[in-house]
């Protein structure tokens, strides 16, 4: 059983047990989370899909960190013009463990 699931302005294919990192969610380590935006669910090859969501079905999560990924560079120039800019950006995220899928 698997679930198509939307955070952040992401989607994301879950199963039960899974572990994911999505965009920055409110919480504490060891707090549960309910994700209701779902659209699509497939489980023993019958697939329901969502208008754009299933009513009624939900994903339940555990947060199991909240974090600041890699470092990434913005480096920005204009040549000839002595314009130079370095800026580094850290992007926050959730790690989720997937505990269940309703239907």
């Amino acid at each position: 059983m698997y679930a198509v699931i939307e955070t952040g302005g992401k989607q994301y294919r879950v199963q039960e047990g899974d572990t994911v990192f999505v965009e920055k969610l409110q919480g504490d380590d060891g707090d549960k989370v309910t994700i209701d935006t779902v659209l699509l669910v497939s489980n023993d090859g019958n697939i329901d899909v969502g208008k754009p969501y299933l009513e009624g079905s939900k994903v339940e999560a555990e947060i199991l960190e909240q974090g600041k990924a890699k470092k990434i560079i913005v480096f920005k120039y204009k040549p000839k013009k002595d314009y130079r800019k370095k800026q580094g950006h850290r992007q926050p995220y959730t790690k989720l463990k997937i505990n269940s899928i309703v239907r």
